[in-house]
């Protein structure tokens, strides 16, 4: 009976010493990364160091009690009606780059699609500052070798990331080779995005394609 009570024993002290290891591997391992889990209704997002004004998040965390809103991909309707049918201007909008040059056709056609992400997240309930990541599907336009990511860069700036982090202050930002001026949706949202170049889109004329993550409520 001893023997078998001390063999117990030494099993025990074994599972709690490698219990005791891995939460320790693990600690060591957070605080090496920097970074940390949310709590359950919490959600964080990790900035970049050092820069007051980032495009973009490194990484956003949510907490597993955070509900969320994914939107579908959304592309840009037709709101140029003098435009060709199929083609890229047909789905820019005049009025959002009126008094603007140098607007690229990318860069009109983004806007269209961002105005819509707008519309998309207030019908579901949360606003573009809810929004925690996004993804970017690019077309390059015709008779061009690659994706006009600085247009999408322009464009994203008008409805995200242009408001100062330490001091709040709105930041005009530019559209085309305009001078900068006040972005159309002030926003201190720094989602995790991605954007991609891709062949083709579904609709022909589509250059730019978004789908977005929001979190409701919103905590940071």
């Amino acid at each position: 009976m001893s023997a078998y009570l001390n063999s117990r024993r030494l099993r025990l002290c074994g599972a709690l010493a490698a219990v005791v290891a891995l939460l320790a591997g693990t600690a060591v391992t957070a605080e090496a990364r920097g970074w940390w889990a949310p709590r359950p209704h919490e959600v964080r997002v990790m900035l970049p160091e050092g820069n007051s004004n980032p495009a973009i998040a490194n990484g956003v965390a949510v907490g597993g009690e955070v509900a969320t809103y994914t939107s579908s991909g959304l592309g840009p309707a037709e709101r140029n009606p003098a435009a060709p049918a199929g083609s890229p201007e047909r789905y820019t909008d005049p009025e959002l780059t009126e008094g603007k040059d140098g607007v690229t056709i990318t860069e009109a056609q983004a806007l269209v699609v961002l105005d819509a992400i707008v519309a998309n997240l207030a019908a579901a309930g949360v606003a573009p500052d809810d929004v925690v990541t996004m993804t970017c599907y690019l077309v390059a336009p015709p008779g061009t070798a690659t994706a006009d990511y600085a247009g999408w860069n322009r464009a994203y700036r008008q409805y995200f990331a242009n408001v100062d982090l330490e001091t709040e202050e709105v930041l005009p930002v530019p559209m085309g080779t305009s001078e900068p001026a006040p972005p159309l949706v002030p926003n201190d949202a720094r989602p995790a995005r991605a954007t991609l170049e891709i062949d083709s889109l579904a609709v022909p004329g589509w250059l730019v394609e978004v789908q977005v993550t929001a979190t409701y409520p919103r905590h940071r």
